[in-house]
């Protein structure tokens, strides 16, 4: 309950937010389709002002409501967004339109786990070479652990990786044996994903409870 009153009585400072991105969360609440929870918005776009990336990669795009916060806290966009599912592809093209990111945000549908090595390929075409300032995570939990190496190769140094959905509604600390068995292997794999992050030798990160958790990454 106290946990309650603080994040009621944080969310009360926010201003108010932008008239398209309001429409979209309230889309996203009426149709159940997950977008980032208010408060792990505010850290993000904190993040974006600290950071101040030249180039985002975001892995789930949803409705497109990440891709254009993020797009709105940029100098000039250059955001690369993966979606798999495809219904959701033209709505999320359509809302990229409607907020004027057509050309600087670029959709990729297709599995996330082979659109980054297409994307490592490009990296390491003559034409690429670029990299990422930011990567923002937040798709099928039970693949982050295998995403990781190949986010990592495409991130630069100092570069920032931010996960989302890390806690799992905050039974990522029980035991496997409390979970039901349809979510133990996310589970799994999802222990096995905070304790890489926090052990690499390249990485620097922290795992905040915010939200549904967040852990944020520096690469070295």
């Amino acid at each position: 309950m106290e946990q309650e009153r603080i994040a009621d009585y944080l969310l009360s400072l926010e201003p108010e937010g932008d008239g398209l991105l309001n429409e979209l969360r309230d889309y996203a609440g009426t149709h159940d389709v997950p977008i980032l929870r208010p408060e792990t918005e505010s850290f993000l776009r904190t993040l974006m002002a600290a950071k101040k990336p030249g180039r985002v990669l975001e892995i789930g795009t949803a409705i497109g409501y990440s891709a254009i916060l993020m797009a709105k806290a940029m100098e000039k966009p250059d955001i690369v967004t993966i979606e798999s599912w495809e219904k959701r592809i033209p709505l999320a093209q359509e809302n990229l339109k409607r907020a004027g990111y057509e050309g600087a945000v670029r959709l990729i549908q297709g599995d996330a786990g082979r659109v980054l090595k297409d994307l490592i390929r490009e990296e390491e075409g003559p034409s690429g070479g670029r990299g990422y300032d930011l990567v923002f995570l937040d798709a099928a939990k039970g693949q982050y652990i295998h995403w990781l190496p190949d986010i990592l190769r495409l991130m630069n140094p100092g570069a920032l990786l931010v996960a989302d959905n890390v806690m799992q509604d905050f039974t990522v600390m029980e035991s496997r044996f409390t979970i039901p068995r349809r979510e133990r292997t996310t589970h799994s794999r999802m222990r096995e994903f905070l304790w890489e992050i926090k052990h690499r030798k390249d990485l620097v990160s922290s795992v905040l409870p915010l939200g549904d958790g967040v852990s944020i990454s520096v690469k070295a």
